[in-house]
């Protein structure tokens, strides 16, 4: 890693009460995952979450209710709430038996409080104050959002939840994701805390489920473009099945730019930790691989590699090691801090 080569320039008078302004945008388990980590280092944090949700719980309730997907809201608010751990089991647990089988008593309290409250973004701050969060968690937009996904050979699929299922047994590429409505309108919530982060952090996670819709909100991408702070894209362990089978690290970074119509990875962070072997073919099993560090083409795209061992093994898959990750993420903040402040 060489992050003097950097440009970039951090406020001389240090990082604003509470710890840096991160901002982290994803969705599903690698969002989740990173901001329990990140908690542990500054308070301001905003969680910028994609809302193209349509699968399991949250799909069954924007059927049924009209109301946007709260499963990857859910799940970042516990992330980053101050409680105990009875309450997060309780806003965790399925049911298992009877016409609420398989749903969420989290999902059932947010589209309670969606009622309640009047609006989604009103349900998520009630919420979110109940449970003493950390920081904030923001959808990216309030628009009733589709994803679809183009293939190579122009199969359109419509859905976030068959994208995965059809790619994979097409066997084509995703060549593009996109929503409808195409003119979605982004939260100005989330806006406003790009435009003052001091570090905005992408992924990990399902590289066109995930992440990339996040960009595909009206203004989203070119404010991320314009923002001064530091861009780093947390590499995922594993390719995914349906959706990155076969890419490298500069495969998921070119999707990335590509759709967001800039440049916006500055750093990469990698994993170079080994995976069990049993668990190596477990994955090989389901199609997925370690993802291949393709060090010179990220060179050649100047991109700065930061690497590290991240694997955590949880339940039987790869996940990052947030204490890790963090800890990486902040030694970088602070040495770019160190390096470049303006006397």
């Amino acid at each position: 890693m060489d992050i003097k080569g950097s440009k970039k320039l951090i406020k001389s008078n240090g990082w604003s009460i509470g710890g840096p302004k991160v901002v982290a945008i994803g969705g599903g388990t690698g969002l989740s995952t990173l901001l329990r980590g990140l908690k542990s280092y500054t308070s301001n944090i905003t969680a910028i979450v994609t809302m193209a949700d349509d699968g399991g719980g949250s799909g069954i309730l924007r059927n049924d209710l009209g109301m946007l997907p709260p499963g990857d809201i859910r799940n970042c608010i516990l992330a980053l709430a101050n409680t105990e751990p009875i309450m997060e089991s309780l806003m965790q647990y399925r049911f298992k038996e009877g016409c609420l089988k398989g749903q969420s008593f989290g999902n059932l309290f947010i589209a309670a409080l969606n009622d309640i409250c009047g609006s989604f973004d009103n349900a998520v701050r009630e919420i979110s104050n109940v449970l003493a969060v950390t920081g904030k968690v923001v959808p990216v937009t309030l628009d009733n959002i589709t994803l679809f996904a183009e293939l190579d050979d122009g199969t359109i699929i419509k859905g976030e939840s068959q994208i995965p299922k059809i790619q994979f047994s097409s066997n084509k590429k995703i060549k593009r994701v996109f929503l409808e409505p195409a003119e979605c309108q982004p939260m100005e919530e989330a806006l406003q805390a790009i435009r003052e982060a001091d570090a905005i952090i992408i992924g990990p996670g399902s590289l066109y489920t995930s992440i990339i819709p996040n960009f595909m909100v009206k203004n989203v991408a070119d404010t991320v473009y314009e923002s001064k702070a530091m861009k780093i894209y947390v590499c995922n362990i594993m390719t995914q099945k349906g959706e990155t089978i076969g890419y490298n690290l500069c495969d998921h970074i070119d999707a990335i730019n590509t759709h967001a119509k800039h440049d916006i990875i500055e750093y990469a962070i990698v994993n170079t930790g080994n995976i069990p072997e049993e668990l190596a073919l477990k994955y090989m099993d389901e199609y997925a691989n370690t993802v291949e560090i393709d060090w010179d083409n990220a060179k050649a795209k100047s991109i700065k590699t930061v690497e590290g061992d991240f694997v955590r093994i949880d339940k039987g898959y790869v996940r990052h090691d947030y204490n890790e990750l963090s800890k990486c993420i902040f030694t970088l903040l602070n040495q770019e801090r160190k390096d470049h402040r303006i006397e």
